[in-house]
C-alpha cells in the first residue's frame, strides 16, 4: 500500500507540473483546495522544469501525459479527438500520443519474437523492419511471412517490455485515489469511480494479452464480413502469442491525413458519415464494437474501404442494453423526450421515484440546443457539463457496461469532426437506428425469435427455476451498474476495497496517535 501511495504521489506531481489545471479552468474553475494541492505538488528546488519553458501549452501537456504512462496516454488520445473541448491547436499537439511514441529497439523486438514463437517461426519471418508505429502498450513492425506457399506483407505487433507491471502499478495507485475521493466526497459515490478504474484495469490487462486481441479481431471480421466498404485485417494464428500478434499489412492512409485523402479524390464527408454509421451498426446490431476508434486506429485502403486496426479494447452490449441504447438515441433524434425518459426508468438508469415529466424536461434542455446545428457550433465542454449536472440532479447511476460505449461515441464524433466539421451525428445516426428498430420490431422477426426462445426453454426446462433466479440477478446488476457477484472480478474488487479500507482506517488512527503524542509532548 505504501508503494501505491508513492506511485500516486509521483503521478500527482507530474500532473501538477503539467498545464492541465489551466486547461480545466477554461470550462470549470477548480476548487481553491485543488489549486493549493497542485501548487504544493509542483514545487521543486531544481531548475529541471526550465527546459520546458520554450514549449507551448500543448507540448507541455503532451510530454507530461507521455511521461505519466499508459493510463494518462489513453486520456491524451481521447482529448486529441475533442478540439471543441480543448481547442484545435492543443488537439493537434496531442495527436502524437496516438501512435508516435518513442519505440523500443529492434533487437529487443527480435528477442521477444524468438522467445515467444520459437526459433522455427522466428526464422520464417522475412525482412522484419524497424518500428513503424509505437503506442502506449505496443509497437508495430512490417515484415513478410510465408503463408502456405504465398508470401504476404504483414504487421507484427509486439508488447512493450514490462508494460503489464508498469500499468498495474499505476492503475492500483489510481484505484486508491478513486477510493479516497469516494470516502471523503460522498456525492462522488454514485459515479462508482473504484468500479470504473477496476474495470479499466481488467479490460487493459486483457488488451495486454495479444491472443485476446487476435480473437476479438477474428470475431469482428466475422460480424462485419458483409458490411460494404468496411474491412477487418486477417489474423495469422501461427505467428501470434501472448506478446506477439501478426495480421495483414494495410496499404492505406490514416484518416488523420485529410489532405492525402482529398488528393486521392476520396470523399472525406462520406467517410465521416460511414465511420459513425458503421460504429452504431456494430453496437446495436452485433453488440460488439471497436472501443478505441481514435484517428491512429482507422485507415482508408487503396479501394476506399474503412480499415480499423488495434482490437485490444472492444465493447460488448447485451440484448437489453442494445435495445435501450437504440431507443434512447432514436428518442433524441425524434425529439420524443418523454419516451427517452421512460426508457431511462425502465432500464434502471435512474431511480423509480424520479418524476418522469421532470426528467423529460431536463433531457429536452440537452437535446433541443443541438438540433439544427453543425458539430462545430456545439460546445462539447458545455454539453458535458450539462449532462453531468442532469445526472447528478436525478441521481443517475454510472453504468460500467455502457461507459465504454459512451466514451467511444464521443471519440467517434470527434474523429468525424476532423474529416468534416459540418457533420451532424444525429442526422447521420438516424437511418441506422431506424432500420435496426424496424427489423427488431418486424412481426416475422418476433415470431422467429419467439420460436427460438421457446425451443431453448423446452430444452432447459429442468433448470428453469435456477435460470429465473440468475435472470433476476442479472437484471439487478444491469440496473445498478454492478459487477456480477458470482464472478472472480467481483471477489477481486471486494478484496481491493477491503485492503484500501483497512489502509484508510490505519492511516486515520496513525494520524490521531501522532496528534495526541504532539499535544502531550509539546
Amino acid at each position: 500500500m505504501i508503494k501505491k501511495i508513492i506511485t500516486l504521489f509521483k503521478l500527482g506531481r507530474k500532473i501538477a507540473k503539467s498545464n492541465i489545471l489551466n486547461i480545466v479552468s477554461k470550462f470549470k474553475e477548480p476548487p481553491v483546495v485543488i489549486k493549493i494541492i497542485f501548487k504544493i505538488l509542483s514545487f521543486s528546488f531544481s531548475n529541471k522544469q526550465n527546459k520546458d519553458e520554450n514549449k507551448d501549452q500543448g507540448e507541455k501537456l503532451s510530454s507530461s501525459l507521455e511521461s505519466m504512462g499508459t493510463t494518462f496516454i489513453k486520456l491524451g488520445q481521447f482529448l486529441a479527438t475533442r478540439p471543441d473541448i480543448i481547442g484545435e491547436e492543443l488537439s493537434k499537439k496531442l495527436e502524437s500520443l496516438q501512435d508516435k511514441l518513442p519505440p523500443f529497439p529492434l533487437h529487443q523486438a527480435k528477442e521477444i519474437i524468438r522467445n515467444d514463437l520459437g526459433n522455427d517461426i522466428y526464422n520464417s519471418i522475412i525482412d522484419l523492419s524497424e518500428p513503424v508505429a509505437a503506442a502506449s502498450i505496443a509497437q508495430v513492425h512490417k515484415a513478410k511471412i510465408n503463408d502456405n506457399g504465398t508470401i504476404k506483407d504483414v504487421a507484427i505487433k509486439i508488447l512493450r517490455p514490462n508494460i503489464k507491471k508498469i500499468f498495474n502499478e499505476e492503475i492500483d495507485a489510481m484505484m486508491l485515489f478513486a477510493f479516497l475521493i469516494e470516502s471523503f466526497i460522498k456525492k462522488s459515490k454514485r459515479l462508482k469511480l473504484v468500479e470504473v478504474v477496476f474495470l479499466l484495469k481488467e479490460i487493459t490487462n486483457l488488451e495486454m494479452d495479444l491472443r485476446f486481441e487476435a480473437a476479438a479481431a477474428n470475431e469482428y471480421a466475422e460480424n462485419t464480413k458483409n458490411d460494404v466498404g468496411f474491412k477487418v485485417p486477417q489474423i495469422y494464428w501461427n505467428f501470434t502469442s501472448e506478446t506477439v500478434m501478426t495480421l495483414d499489412w494495410i496499404d492505406g492512409i490514416s484518416i488523420r491525413e485529410t489532405d492525402q485523402l482529398k488528393k486521392r479524390n476520396l470523399n472525406t464527408n462520406k467517410i465521416a458519415e460511414n465511420i459513425i454509421q458503421n460504429f452504431l451498426r456494430h453496437a446495436v446490431r452485433d453488440g460488439f464494437f471497436h472501443a478505441d476508434m481514435h484517428q491512429g486506429n482507422i485507415f482508408i485502403d487503396n479501394n476506399g474501404h474503412i480499415v480499423p486496426i488495434d482490437f485490444g479494447i472492444m465493447g460488448r452490449l447485451d440484448k437489453m442494453s442494445k435495445r435501450f441504447l437504440a431507443e434512447i438515441l432514436f428518442g433524441f433524434i425524434q425529439r420524443d423526450y418523454r419516451k427517452v425518459a421512460e426508457v431511462h426508468l425502465v432500464a434502471g438508469l435512474v431511480p423509480k421515484n424520479v418524476p418522469i415529466d421532470d426528467l423529460a424536461q431536463a433531457l429536452r434542455s440537452i437535446g433541443e440546443p443541438i438540433f439544427g446545428q453543425t458539430v462545430k457550433d456545439i460546445s462539447g465542454g458545455k454539453l458535458l457539463k450539462q449532462l453531468f449536472d442532469v445526472t447528478e440532479k436525478f441521481n443517475m447511476q454510472t453504468q460500467p457496461q455502457l461507459l465504454m460505449l459512451q466514451k467511444t461515441m464521443v471519440v467517434v464524433e470527434g474523429v468525424a469532426r476532423k474529416l468534416n466539421p459540418n457533420t451532424n451525428i444525429w442526422t447521420t445516426s438516424k437511418p441506422v437506428l431506424e432500420n435496426w428498430l424496424k427489423e427488431t420490431k418486424d412481426p416475422l422477426s418476433k415470431i422467429n425469435e419467439t420460436l427460438q426462445s421457446t425451443s431453448e426453454v423446452i430444452k432447459r426446462l429442468p433448470e428453469f427455476p435456477e435460470i429465473m433466479d440468475k435472470a433476476n440477478q442479472a437484471l439487478t446488476f444491469l440496473a445498478n451498474g454492478q459487477i456480477p457477484q458470482n464472478s472472480n472480478s467481483y471477489s477481486q474488487l471486494n478484496t481491493k476495497k477491503l485492503e484500501m479500507t483497512a489502509f484508510r482506517n490505519q492511516t486515520i488512527i496513525g494520524i490521531l496517535i501522532l496528534v495526541i503524542f504532539g499535544l502531550l509532548v509539546f
